[in-house]
């Protein structure tokens, strides 16, 4: 069966997902997403429970479409991060909202998501799959920068992002975004690469 070539979401959109070690204004565009949704602490176990659920639907989605004939690479796992009553930027990372998200290909539609439900169950694989949903998200302009270390020395970048934002007399909005660059199971804290993204107005 004939394939086309693999689709690189983040090559496709680089310029959404170049970060350096100093803020800068980034233009995103409308994209699609698998998303699950959560609260507590990131990286608990719900946590940790949802990410196997998202990347299990994540996969076999992808294989399927694959077979179709419209390959793509999975994008890494993304998560935005909120709290009632919280400023810009900041949450309580032991009693806060997340949903966690990853970008697929614009002809990803809801019964595609449907049928990996059925494919899934089908195949006897455990999980709350149904949670799974497909969401569009428009940040549009954004403070973006990337943050080299633990998740939870986040606050000095954050700080910088922050600042930027102010200089430029931009006003952050929405939720804190976070994109993992680094797989935490198997890069030290000290070298894990997430790209940090407040969305400004």
């Amino acid at each position: 069966m004939p394939t086309a070539e693999k689709i690189d979401l983040y090559k496709l959109h680089k310029t959404e997902y170049a970060a350096a070690k100093k803020p800068a204004l980034v233009k995103t565009r409308p994209a699609h997403y698998l998303t699950i949704s959560g609260r507590g602490t990131p990286g608990g176990t719900e946590f940790q429970e949802n990410v196997g659920t998202l990347y299990s639907v994540a996969f076999t989605l992808k294989m399927a479409q694959k077979f179709a004939g419209k390959d793509y690479k999975v994008c890494n796992l993304e998560g935005l991060y909120w709290g009632s009553g919280k400023e810009a930027g900041s949450f309580d990372p032991k009693d806060c909202e997340w949903l966690l998200i990853i970008r697929v290909p614009d002809f990803i539609k809801e019964k595609d998501l449907q049928q990996t439900f059925a494919q899934l169950r089908a195949k006897g694989k455990d999980g709350d799959f149904e949670n799974v949903k497909l969401e569009s998200l428009d940040e549009g302009s954004c403070v973006q920068m990337l943050h080299v270390g633990p998740y939870n020395q986040e606050n000095r970048t954050i700080d910088q992002m922050l600042a930027f934002a102010e200089e430029k007399g931009l006003t952050c909005r929405g939720k804190h975004h976070e994109i993992y660059l680094s797989d935490p199971r198997r890069v030290p804290p000290e070298r894990l690469r997430t790209i940090l993204r407040l969305p400004v107005g």
